[in-house]
């Protein structure tokens, strides 16, 4: 089944809630001392981090306490994306820790209209607020979630002082970062959600909505620093829900087909995943040279493919059904071009799950020229095969038949 993980933002979300949950979570081999292993990885000293258990009204939730033991220094935007980088973190770690620093520089460059380079973060380029967001990113990594939802976010409200000064609650850099998300006031009197938070959030999450019909497996509960409830008596918590999609057999189905794939793309060296779509057509008023053109306009898209295929409709009559093999981004000019080009009314749109073999185009000198040829390896073995416009090309250069230039090709593949 799909693992997920459902963040419900109770009294909103920091940096050090979102670490405490994960770690309470109860996920056998993420603990404060497999943290502290990850964390060494990267190049910061002079610090501890512990896992602190505290009640928050009548529920007791973690948090990571981080203790600096001696100064430190605030750091720019490039430079933490230089130490991120520069550790041995992986690089799924990299990625998402580097997301959410992303986040957060595009919200403070456009608040204080200074350009990315020039961002120089003073509280979150401290090195708890680095820590934070790089064990957000190792504790995600350590259970892959593969689909992460999360709740509207409360953004509390009063005056909160800064580096800056004194600014409005929700921050500036915040409401930034948070737009397009679902948010609410709240009945809280202060800030709940940070620009960590906002970040961490906005990096990570898939969907935000109401909790998905699920089958629970572990619940976490993180706390901030601040002890107060909200106007409500709601505590400061945030909670964390890990399981998996309570789904028909046919998600079950997909769910053992990728753990399949994942098996097989182990034993063959690597394989390339790719999610595409197929729009199909059945047409029976248009003419054999209009799909000419119509498979020509597809190709100039660069699209993975594109084809024909004889059927018979209604009442038997022949017709063609235009078949076409796109990414999700490409989908928009692939319909455009099936409903400008063609006479159909309407297009079937199915996603798709497509594997392939990593290769790699490779350059090979015959006695009479140069021909390009597609290589791709499975397991501990090669498969060649000839590009055939480099072959025509060379054929028609060199006055030899197609034929010919293929079987030199082959044999010059089979004896190497």
């Amino acid at each position: 089944m799909e693992k997920i993980l459902y963040l419900e933002c109770l009294s909103g979300i920091s940096g050090d809630m979102m670490t405490g949950a994960l770690l309470d979570l109860g996920i056998e081999g993420l603990d404060i001392d497999y943290l502290r292993k990850e964390l060494k990885k990267v190049d910061l000293e002079d610090y501890e981090i512990n896992r602190v258990s505290e009640k928050r009204g009548a529920l007791f939730a973690s948090r990571l306490s981080v203790k600096l033991t001696a100064e430190h220094h605030a750091r720019d935007y490039q430079k933490i994306k230089d130490l991120i980088n520069a550790s041995r973190l992986n690089a799924r770690i990299k990625k998402t820790a580097i997301s959410i620093f992303d986040e957060i520089a595009e919200a403070e460059s456009f608040v204080h209209k200074i350009p990315l380079d020039k961002i120089h973060f003073h509280e979150i380029g401290a090195v708890d607020s680095i820590i934070d967001i790089v064990s957000v990113a190792i504790a995600l990594d350590f259970f892959k979630p593969e689909k992460i939802f999360c709740s509207n976010i409360p953004l509390g409200k009063g005056i909160a002082e800064t580096m800056h000064g004194k600014i409005p609650i929700p921050a500036p850099a915040t409401v930034r970062i948070l737009r397009k998300v679902p948010v609410f006031g709240g009945d809280f009197d202060f800030e709940t959600t940070t620009p960590t938070g906002a970040a961490i959030i906005k990096a990570i999450t898939d969907k935000f909505c109401n909790m998905p019909e699920m089958q629970i497996l572990n619940i976490g509960y993180g706390t901030g620093t601040r002890i107060a409830s909200g106007i409500s008596g709601i505590p400061n918590i945030l909670r964390l829900f890990f399981g998996s999609l309570a789904g028909t057999d046919d998600n079950a189905k997909f769910s053992t087909l990728n753990e399949r794939l994942e098996k097989y793309s182990e034993k063959a060296g690597g394989l390339k995943t790719e999610e595409l779509v197929l729009l199909s057509a059945n047409i029976d008023d248009m003419s054999g040279e209009m799909f000419g053109h119509v498979l020509h306009r597809l190709f100039l898209l660069k699209i993975n493919d594109a084809w024909t295929e004889p059927i018979y409709m209604k009442k038997n009559r022949p017709a063609i059904k235009l078949c076409a093999l796109c990414s999700h981004k490409m989908l928009e000019k692939t319909v455009d071009v099936f409903f400008k080009e063609t006479s159909t009314l309407g297009i079937r749109i199915e996603n798709l799950k497509r594997i392939s073999l990593n290769r790699h185009i490779e350059k090979v000198k015959l006695p009479y020229g140069e021909v390009f040829v597609k290589t791709a390896v499975i397991g501990s073995r090669e498969v060649s095969t000839p590009e055939y416009d480099s072959c025509a090309e060379l054929a028609e250069k060199t006055g030899k038949t197609l034929k010919e230039v293929y079987r030199d090709l082959i044999f010059f593949l089979s004896s190497r």
